[in-house]
């Protein structure tokens, strides 16, 4: 039985949040992980995710949700922290990942090579403290909203990683957006209602997963 981490996030000022909670399979894909992206791949085509990007972190990026879209974030190298629920209050990344300047109520998680992170549509997230060190960086080809190869899996196949790397995938037919927080203030009801996935990208229609826990 694989061990799964719930957080239910409700509503900050600037951030909708998800009736859903934050999932959080830690090293449910220890075994596929590093070097093994285009198994991951499979997985997940197969329950019906479309796997979209693979990005190597730096060392801090912006806040964001998506509004129209649910997320499922996957390790594949490197170990970071992710700050989740709240918003940024600056634009200064120094600011706002090491200092003061983010809401209050945030919600931060360990994340390395192997765990899987499944996010509803409106609940924020920000990784940070990336190691080992590296520069931000698309690593497939396209423009992170699809593999813009003839055959994607080959494309994972040839995919050098380095750093930090997460993978994201989203259920079929949805398209992703970002949001830095205040957009949906007086339509929280509106990003709540982007519907359940059918299937979790990793367990499938096992009670463990999503199909249970949303």
């Amino acid at each position: 039985m694989p061990e799964v981490k719930t957080y239910p996030l409700p509503p900050t000022t600037l951030i909708p949040n998800s009736r859903y909670p934050l999932l959080h399979y830690p090293g449910l894909l220890a075994d596929k992980a590093d070097c093994n992206a285009a198994r991951v791949y499979d997985l997940f085509t197969s329950n019906g995710w479309e796997l979209q990007w693979i990005y190597r972190y730096g060392p801090s990026q912006a806040s964001h949700y998506h509004s129209a879209a649910h997320e499922c974030m996957a390790v594949l190298s490197g170990s970071a922290t992710i700050r989740f629920r709240v918003a940024d209050t600056s634009e200064d990344l120094e600011a706002s990942t090491y200092g003061t300047a983010h809401e209050d109520g945030g919600v931060e998680v360990h994340a390395q090579a192997g765990d899987v992170f499944l996010i509803p549509a409106g609940v924020s997230h920000k990784t940070h403290h990336t190691s080992p060190p590296a520069e931000f960086k698309l690593l497939t080809p396209g423009d992170g909203h699809h593999i813009a190869a003839e055959d994607p899996r080959q494309a994972l196949v040839e995919t050098e990683l380095s750093g930090f790397t997460m993978m994201g995938a989203y259920p079929k037919g949805s398209a992703w957006d970002s949001c830095q927080g205040g957009e949906h203030s007086q339509q929280m009801e509106k990003v709540w209602g982007v519907p359940k996935p059918e299937r979790d990208p990793v367990l499938g229609d096992a009670p463990d997963g999503l199909c249970g826990l949303w």
